[in-house]
This record gives structure tokens, sequence and C-alpha cells, in this order.
């Protein structure tokens, strides 16, 4: 190993400066981790005084010698070379520098890899060309850990959440906001490394709900990614600019407004030229180049707290595989990329036409198209339901009949402004299923919560059949948030 990859004196001084300043090494657990360090007496040195600093005992000379001594790693000549090292006060120079090293040694360890998986193992490039992006991200993100987190490790992390759940205060939401409050009751809030599933027919409205959930974010100053397959950026501008300003959707596409609305339009742009939301409208993209623009937009736009993939199905696969192992290989790929961008990945889904045949048409599990792998992987699964959608169909069916035999038709439907809607909770992992009763305004391609959720409406959970429960011991995405 040259040189220049690592720094021993540099070493010793930080590991010197944590015994010398304990107080100081709150800070500094967060800045490095065990592997920055090239010694690897130095590492179980480094990995003592964290769990010491877990178990709040004092991080000194005797009870940093235990620790090494009860897992045998204790060497008393490195131990004094520390101890004979002179403190530091401008720690974080040598943090940086520490740090520097670390990252070039990770980098030549890729070198290794990247021959390996080209030369030895002979994959192809684009897997090649995966592996490196998802490498460099760890290493660029500081993503490098153990293969196993132990349990004292395990206990401080759960036990940090919970205060930290405690702290905020807020007995509804954990994790991202779903702009309802009612779903975020029953769901927490969308999780980090959830994959959520968003289902329904063609007009019910998966785009505009989902929409609403993005307004919500960004007015909270949250970050947005958003790709959208089916729709360009400009159209997403244009709902969403509806939704916040309860202009109809159909007069800003023609700019037919009076002059307050012009004026809560322009408020509104204002607004949305500081939104941290970014749209990818290309329109083809497989889950290699998904993960790519992702990992990328991550890195630079650390803010972004959500991504939106609109839809799944007009998703490319890679290779020339059957349809329903490309669309496994899609969504195993996307709950992957979620729990390892610690973040919620919501992708909308098509409902196979099947489900209009039944007279119930609430949508099932099992009317997902493609659903086994998609049902399998997703944490949380979202129907969205309006029964008028069907009546409306059914009053123009009627009246196709009827003028087809010549009789005369007296239509009985009344269209509304409003419509009462559903979101159906198919599937939460941590959680209840049931529904939520939401009213769409159709003008406005709005979403809002039932009124006073509301007038005697109460949200509704459905009993848990534990003999058929589904016990995903050996899933990984078993978790709780990640932390």
């Amino acid at each position: 190993m040259q040189d220049n990859l690592y720094n021993l004196a540099f070493e010793r001084a930080i590991l010197s400066s944590i015994v010398f300043e304990p107080s100081q090494f709150d800070e500094l657990s967060v800045a490095l981790n065990q592997d920055d360090f090239y010694l690897p007496a130095h590492q179980d040195i480094f990995k003592a005084m964290l769990l010491l600093l877990q178990h709040d005992q004092p991080i000194d000379e005797e009870f940093i010698k235990k620790e090494l001594i009860k897992v045998k790693k204790f060497d008393e000549q490195v131990l004094l070379e520390i101890l004979s090292a002179n403190p530091i006060s401008n720690t974080q120079a040598y943090v940086n520098e520490i740090k520097d090293k670390s990252l070039k040694r990770h980098l030549l360890t890729l070198t290794t890899e990247i021959k390996r998986v080209t030369v030895e193992e002979e994959l192809p490039s684009e897997e090649v060309i995966d592996i490196v992006e998802k490498k460099l991200y760890e290493i660029t993100q500081d993503n490098q850990t153990s293969d196993f987190k132990d349990a004292p490790k395990m206990t401080f992390d759960t036990m940090e959440y919970i205060k930290e759940m405690q702290a905020r205060g807020d007995t509804v939401l954990v994790g991202v906001d779903t702009g309802f409050h009612e779903l975020n009751k029953m769901t927490t809030g969308f999780g980090k490394g959830d994959l959520v599933i968003i289902a329904a027919r063609p007009a019910m409205g998966k785009t505009s709900f989902i929409l609403n959930t993005v307004n919500s974010l960004i007015l909270q100053n949250k970050g947005v990614a958003f790709f959208s397959l089916e729709m360009p950026a400009e159209q997403l501008m244009l709902r969403l600019l509806s939704i916040q300003t309860s202009i109809p959707l159909q007069h800003l596409r023609t700019g037919n407004m009076n002059n307050d609305q012009w004026s809560s339009l322009n408020a509104a742009i204002e607004r949305m030229d500081s939104a941290k939301l970014f749209v990818d409208d290309q329109g083809s993209i497989n889950i290699n180049q998904l993960r790519s623009k992702l990992r990328k937009l991550k890195n630079q736009h650390p803010e972004i707290e959500i991504a939106v993939i609109d839809y799944l199905q007009i998703m490319q696969g890679v290779g020339n595989q059957d349809r329903h192992l490309q669309v496994s290989e899609i969504s195993r790929g996307l709950k992957m990329l979620a729990r390892e961008l610690e973040m919620p990945i919501v992708a909308l889904s098509q409902l196979n036409r099947g489900l209009e045949a039944r007279n119930d048409k609430r949508p099932m599990l099992s009317d997902i198209r493609e659903s086994g792998s998609i049902e399998q992987d997703a944490d949380i699964i979202l129907f969205v339901y309006r029964d008028d959608v069907y009546l409306y169909k059914e009053e123009k069916e009627r009246e196709k009949a009827a003028k087809s035999e010549g009789k005369e038709f007296v239509s009985e439907y009344v269209e509304k402004e409003e419509e009462d809607a559903e979101i159906i909770i198919g599937k939460q992992r941590n959680g209840p299923t049931g529904h939520v009763k939401l009213v769409f305004q159709k003008k406005l391609t709005r979403f809002v919560d039932a009124p006073a959720f509301s007038a005697g409406v109460e949200t509704v959970y459905e009993n848990i059949d534990t003999s058929s429960a589904e016990i995903d011991i050996g899933d990984s995405s078993i978790s709780m948030p990640m932390l």
C-alpha cells in the first residue's frame, strides 16, 4: 500500500484526542467510520470507543482496554503509541485528511472490483455499469457498512430512533407526508426505504392523487424527483398550478382567466420557481437508467425525500426476457433502490380490465398487472377508486343502446363537480389495511380530505387474517423505518 493512501500518525492523533477530550467524540463519531482507519488495530480501538459511547461509559484508557480484551483484540503497544501521541485542537483538518485517504483506498478497491466483474465474470456491460455506479454512490455517501449489524448497534439505533420520534411530538406522521390527514393516520406516512404502489384503472386519477402528495411536499420545501413516462413536464406543472391556485385546469390551458386568477397564478409561479422539484419526462427508461439518474440526482440534491415513477408498466425491461420477468426485475430493482437511497419510491401501476366484469369494481391485489412480483416487493399498495367513473360509463352505454333501438333516452346521471373517492389500502407491511374517504374535485384534478373527516365518516380498518398473514422473515425489506 502506497504511503499516500494512509497516514498512521494522523490516525493516532485523532484517537489520542478522543481519549484526552471525550466530549468531542459525539461529533467525530458522525464524521468518521471504523473503516476510515487503515490500521486494523486502530479500527478496533475506534469500534471500542463507539461501544463505550453507546453504553454511556467513559472513553478512557482502562475502559478501552477492557473492551478490547473482551473481544481478544487488545494490542498494548498500539494503545501506548496512541496515548503517547500529542492531542490536537484542529481535529477537522485531520479528519479531512483521513477521509481523503480512506476514499482513495475505496476507489482503489473498486478498480479491482471492476476488473473482476468485467474480465473474470464477463458480466454484460450494463450490469457492470450498474455495479460501479452503486459502489461509487456508496463511497461518496460514506455508506460503507459491515455485513452484519450486531445487537448493541441495533438497540442503540432503535432507541435513538424512538427518542427522535418522541422529540418530534407528532403522534401521526413518521415517514413522508402523503398530503392527506386520514391516510397519514393509517400509514404514518411513506417510510424511508418503502416501495409504494398506487394502482388504478385509467381515468380514476392516480396521477392526480400523487400530484397532490407532490404539491404538499414542495410547499413544505421538501425535494421530489418525478419520472414522468407518460406526460410532459409542462402538463405536470399545469396540474400542480391548478391544485395550488384552485383555477380550473381547462382555464389554465387556454389562458382564460380573470384578473384575480392571473394574480393568483403569478404568486404560484413565484413559489414554484424555488420549488425543489426535478422532473424527467424522457418517456422511455429502463431500471438501470433510472437507478443511474436517481443516484446522481440524490447525490447532487440530498434534500430529495421521495421519488415518483408514472407509471411502472411503461418502464422498459433489460434484455429479451418475458414481460413478467422484466416487471419482476423492475419492481425488485425499485425496492432495492429505495433501501439504498433511504427514501420512499412511489410507482404508479395499471390494473387489469378484468375487474370491470365484477359487480363490485373495487380493486384487489390480484387486479394489478403482472401482480405477483409487484405485490411481493411493495411495502404499501394503494388503490384509487371513484364509483362515479363507472356510473358515468354505464349511463353512456345505456344512452348508446337506447339510440340504437330508436328509443328516447332520459338521463338519470347527474354530473358532479365533486365526487366521492376512496383510497383503498390493499397491502401495508407494517400497518393495517382498509380504506380512506376523499373528495375529488374534477375541474381542478384535485383530491382533498373528506369534510371534517368528517360528518360522521370514519376510517375503516379491516381485520387482519393472521392464519394467512405473510411472514416475511427472509425478506430484507422487513425492518424499522431506516435510521
